[in-house]
């Protein structure tokens, strides 16, 4: 069996260096190309067809959930795991839609980044301990109808049912139905959580 070919794409030389000189010291590992921002991720992904590619969250240019759609839209077959030092739950969940395969924390292990490569690279899907703990601590913003993100910058602005019946037309009735299932899809226990919920993950502009 040969080794698996690797696509290192990071914006910073000194975290492609380590990466470069952590995979060499592996015998089944080989970088075969390095991208430094997510444009030249997607080039270099079709031009050297990588077994994986080992993707920056946030890069310049087209960030790591943009180019991981771009590729794996243009190439399906290749294996993408995340690595980011700064990212949300939002995010990562974001790169895992857009077609991810494994997601790492830059503060995980040698260990943890060299077995989720290897886990890919056979069909895997390997998310690590760390960001397991992020998505469950701070789950994924919920998709929202244009109504409920209507309904919820109301809420952040402080506006009681009656006040948003008025601003939107409805019965107040409907207007408590849209807060009740906007605090159960945001699952928040009260609407001053909501709205710190709404603000956190930029739901709403202010």
């Amino acid at each position: 069996m040969g080794k698996i070919s690797i696509l290192i794409a990071d914006d910073h030389k000194i975290v492609r260096m380590g990466l470069k000189s952590l995979f060499a010291a592996a015998k089944d590992l080989a970088v075969v190309g390095e991208a430094d921002d997510g444009d030249a991720a997607v080039r270099q992904a079709l031009a050297l067809r990588p077994d994986v590619i080992v993707m920056d969250l946030m890069m310049p240019e087209k960030d790591g959930v943009a180019a991981t759609a771009e590729i794996h839209a243009r190439l399906p077959e290749a294996r993408i795991v995340v690595l980011t030092s700064y990212s949300t739950s939002d995010t990562i969940a974001a790169a895992l839609a857009a077609g991810a395969a494994g997601a790492v924390m830059k503060s995980a292990d040698d260990g943890t980044l060299l077995t989720a490569v290897r886990a890919v690279a056979s069909g895997e899907t390997f998310i690590s301990p760390e960001v397991k703990g992020l998505l469950a601590a701070d789950p994924p913003a919920p998709t929202l109808s244009p109504r409920q993100l209507e309904v919820l910058a109301m809420l952040v602005k402080g506006f009681n049912n009656a006040e948003i019946a008025g601003m939107l037309g409805i019965s107040r009735t409907v207007a408590k139905e849209h807060v009740e299932n906007l605090l159960a899809k945001l699952g928040a226990t009260n609407r001053t959580e909501a709205a710190a919920i709404a603000l956190r993950k930029q739901l709403v502009k202010v």
